[in-house]
């Protein structure tokens, strides 16, 4: 099957949606088929080349303002140069990931030579809320607008599907018409499982964390809408200096969590540790003591999964589908969304008990192994697969009142 999938972000960026369409891209291509991913150039022109099997189709870009986000590039390819993809790929499927230019464009091709459109959602408006100015005297506009603008686009596709059963509820709250199946990012359980054999505090070391202090890691982009400002307000009311907080990636609120945390006078009690090279990670994950994700804005949480299939408690705060991946005292805790008081009231709790720190750990293991990247792939299969979409029974969601 030819597979062509479309979005604004692909390797090596390491935001969820990229993650997820490269490792998507690259089991597909595994698995016998032929796959092209269409994405903005990093370079401004537009080039091709192939990864990992892949072939990329680098379409004409322009750069966002650094002062916005650092290296993002906004996609301007013309509709010649979609129209040229589509006779290079000759695609079965189209699969989007998101509903930013040049989609639109994409499903004018796809609906002209008859090739089926499917559809990945990984967008709610609180993605965008920290780059908005003036966001909370407008967020019920704003809500509406943002919605309105994927609406568009994804109701144009035949079905549509999402993380986790929150996210297949949101969009069918916000207006989504076509079946909407709830179909999990997967993760690569081959790299990220349990490993006796890594020196754990040889790998504190190497990114500045002590071996010596209960270590609660975070991982992920630095940005304003994971809200690790959360988490080091919560240090300070944890008042525990036999806790380390880590703080892995990067991102543009890093400067501005480092100046809060000096002014809390938190000293190395939280540690920033930059980014973590692909190799490093899950031994990383498997060297600490507790995974903690404080992101109000999750449709599922990739890293949250890698460190519970690396066997890790973990402290999520109790918001979109973070809930889906705890149950409270078995594998971690939840910790109300924004509340700083309450996650540190959670921090204390776990470090206060390690001796139950290994069935918790086994607990999110077990889950994990749901979300297997493989079980994702074969799921994706059968959905390209099926000749009539409406025959396909839809998974249904309920949206409480």
């Amino acid at each position: 099957m030819r597979i062509l999938i479309t979005g604004t972000t692909y390797a090596p960026a390491l935001n969820g949606q990229s993650i997820f369409t490269t490792n998507l891209a690259e089991r597909l291509v595994a698995r016998g088929h032929e796959v092209t991913a269409a994405f903005p150039s990093d370079r401004g022109e537009a080039y091709r080349n192939t990864r990992n099997g892949v072939a990329l189709e680098h379409t004409r870009s322009w750069p966002l303002p650094a002062s916005i986000h650092k290296n993002v590039w906004v996609p301007a390819p013309t509709a010649r140069d979609v129209s040229g993809i589509f006779d290079r790929v000759q695609p079965d499927i189209l699969h989007i990931q998101d509903h930013y230019p040049p989609t639109g464009e994409m499903l004018k091709q796809a609906r002209r030579r008859g090739v089926r459109i499917l559809g990945t959602n990984h967008y709610m408006p609180e993605n965008a809320a920290p780059y908005i100015p003036l966001l909370p005297r407008f967020k019920r506009l704003f809500d509406w607008l943002l919605w309105k603008w994927m609406l568009i686009t994804y109701n144009q596709v035949e079905l549509v599907t999402a993380q986790s059963k929150a996210a297949a509820a949101l969009v069918r709250a916000a207006g989504l018409r076509p079946p909407v199946f709830p179909v999990s990012c997967g993760i690569d359980l081959r790299r990220f499982r349990p490993d006796p054999s890594v020196d754990k505090a040889a790998i504190r070391l190497r990114y500045g964390l002590d071996p010596r202090r209960l270590l609660f890691l975070f991982v992920g982009r630095v940005d304003g809408e994971k809200r690790v400002d959360v988490l080091v307000r919560a240090m300070k009311e944890l008042n525990r200096p036999d806790v380390q907080l880590g703080v892995a990636g990067q991102g543009k609120a890093t400067d501005g969590l480092m100046a809060l945390a000096k002014s809390l006078d938190l000293g190395d009690r939280v540690q920033f540790t930059g980014f973590i090279p692909h190799e490093d990670l899950h031994r990383l994950l498997n060297a600490v003591d507790v995974f903690t994700m404080p992101s109000d804005a999750e449709l599922l949480s990739i890293a949250s999964l890698e460190a519970m299939a690396c066997a890790r408690p973990v402290l999520l705060a109790n918001a979109v589908a973070l809930p889906e991946l705890v149950t409270p005292g078995e594998n971690g805790y939840l910790f109300k969304p924004g509340d700083p008081a309450d996650a540190a009231r959670c921090m204390d709790l776990l470090a206060s008990h390690p001796e139950r720190w290994a069935d918790m750990g086994h607990a999110s293991f077990l889950r994990a192994q749901e979300h297997s990247l493989d079980k994702t792939v074969s799921r994706f299969e059968q959905l390209y697969g099926v000749p009539e979409p409406v025959k396909v029974p839809e998974i249904q969601t309920t949206v409480a009142d």
